[in-house]
């Protein structure tokens, strides 16, 4: 097959891609704002900030992943103008979102007192506590606003999720500003002052993003006129059957992240700093292949709706390719820039910290150089992954990411992560290989079940 057949498909998938893309960066971008500001006052700030983000995000994962649950079934429901089953897709979806965004807050508030039964550093765990009981709360309006975006971007109207996220950013760098140095008159709150600006800006993205889609013609009679308690049992089964398993693919993978926060927490303050910057930069490039991974659900998810299925492989593989071509972009860059990159998250001039400051940009070059090599293995399994969600294929996938990070990856991360073996460096290669056995694994499933989709259509 000539490779036009595929690359005629990138306009399009760009199309649909970029604004989630944008959107899904600005949500990274929050952290990144949080964390180069907090970074100004200190190590030990920068690493409280990465303990409490770490429960937030395994919490966000799950309230992603299962809102995932919502855009292939709206898809499928637009491709065949069923406004009926639509809505009940969406409102049933929102439903669920909400209740789960108030039980992950609970789970999170809850399991602050963990973080003094993991050996991490004292100070740095006095410091995250009273972070994290306010971004605990922002996951309630986060995981309604996935609701909101997984149904937008099920009608392919993926630019409103990216103009909600965009104001939240804005807001959220002002009041980092204000609220974390004292500016303005305003009292100089440190770490605390960006979870305040994380909350609020949370709240007006959901706001933002209703407000959005009740002006549009093609949403409004969608998020008009909820009934929100008038639910239909099989309808929550549907959903709950296919988010629950999103979601523990999701949690699979940010967990094995998350347990690198941890057990680069157990080699001390720097080299648990050193690993939430490397974490930082390779999950802004992870958000890209995230929005390839949510073109390839709305596109395949349409073609499933069409029982197009020859055309469903040949747009799923124009995605796949996308993605690798970029994912190598950006592992180049990795590669050339992994002493430059870590600098931009410390500041040099500050003579009491500069040893803490260089051990860290050192450490953190070197975790640079693994992320360079696991950015293609990284987008082929996200993209891959979201293939199969538009497919409404969930179970099996569950269990080979399982298989990958928890029975690959993390072992490896174990072992070659303590202090006589390779370090910092030894975590990221278990990360490598989790990602890596993830991709092939999903590769072939996909591979597997498109053919026998396109073998029985023919009989």
């Amino acid at each position: 097959m000539q490779l036009s057949n595929y690359t005629k498909e990138f306009k399009y998938n760009w199309q649909l891609a970029a604004p989630v893309m944008l959107g899904m960066l600005g949500h990274t971008f929050v952290s990144f704002i949080d964390n180069i500001m907090v970074g100004q006052l200190g190590t030990a700030e920068l690493a409280a900030v990465s303990l409490g983000n770490s429960f937030m995000f395994i919490a966000m994962s799950l309230g992603i992943g299962f809102s995932t649950a919502i855009t292939p079934l709206i898809a499928e429901a637009d491709s065949a103008q069923d406004f009926i089953k639509g809505k009940s897709s969406f409102k049933h979806g929102l439903f669920l979102c909400t209740v789960l965004g108030v039980l992950l807050f609970l789970l999170v508030f809850f399991a602050k007192p963990l973080m003094y039964f993991m050996k991490q550093p004292v100070e740095v765990v006095e410091l995250a506590i009273p972070y994290l009981d306010l971004v605990a709360f922002s996951l309630i309006p986060l995981i309604v606003f996935q609701g909101f975006k997984q149904f937008s971007d099920g009608l392919s109207m993926t630019k409103y999720p990216m103009y909600a996220t965009l104001l939240a950013n804005i807001i959220n760098i002002i009041l980092n500003y204000i609220l974390i140095f004292g500016k303005f008159g305003f009292p100089e709150l440190g770490i605390v002052g960006a979870a305040y600006g994380t909350l609020v800006s949370r709240l007006v993205m959901v706001w933002y993003l209703w407000f959005l889609l009740k002006g549009k013609e093609k949403s409004k009679a969608f998020v008009t006129n909820i009934k929100f308690f008038v639910l239909d049992k099989f309808m929550l089964n549907k959903i709950i059957n296919l988010g629950a398993p999103s979601a523990m693919q999701m949690f699979f993978e940010v967990a094995i992240f998350t347990a690198a926060i941890w057990l680069s927490g157990l080699l001390g303050k720097n080299p648990q700093a050193a690993n939430q910057i490397a974490l930082n930069l390779s999950s802004m490039t992870f958000m890209v292949a995230m929005g390839l991974s949510v073109a390839a659900m709305i596109r395949v998810g349409n073609q499933k709706g069409l029982k197009a299925y020859f055309e469903l492989r040949r747009i799923a593989f124009s995605l796949f390719l996308m993605g690798t071509l970029l994912a190598t972009g950006f592992a180049l860059i990795f590669f050339f820039f992994h002493n430059q990159l870590p600098k931009i998250y410390v500041d040099y001039d500050d003579a009491v910290n500069l040893i803490d400051n260089m051990e860290v940009v050192g450490i953190a070059s070197k975790l640079l150089l693994a992320a360079a090599i696991f950015q293609i293995s990284d987008s082929i399994q996200v993209v891959v992954l979201g293939a199969l969600r538009g497919l409404q294929d969930v179970k099996i996938p569950t269990i080979i990411t399982f298989i990958s990070y928890w029975l690959v990856g993390f072992p490896i991360s174990w072992f070659l992560g303590k202090e006589d073996a390779y370090g910092s460096f030894g975590i990221w290669l278990g990360l490598l290989a989790g990602l890596t056995t993830a991709a092939i694994l999903l590769y072939i499933r996909f591979n597997y079940l498109t053919k026998r989709l396109i073998l029985s259509n023919n009989k």
